[in-house]
């Protein structure tokens, strides 16, 4: 969902513009992203490396 399309029900204008108390907060909650702002693609790949370094690592350790 994205704050372009909502229209903000104390102010009645976009939520982009950010007009109000209401609209900016709900503006912030909006374009929170992930942890740390990552967004979950980034998390996932950042877990794949992981992965495949641990299993390089185990695989090098009982050769």
């Amino acid at each position: 969902m994205s704050c372009q399309d909502l229209v903000c029900a104390q102010c009645a204008h976009p939520v982009i513009e950010g007009r109000c108390p209401l609209c900016r907060a709900n503006r912030e909650r909006l374009h929170q992203h992930g942890f740390g702002g990552l967004s979950p693609a980034v998390i996932v790949v950042a877990l794949l490396v992981l992965l495949f370094l641990s299993l390089a690592l185990k695989h090098l350790a009982g050769v």
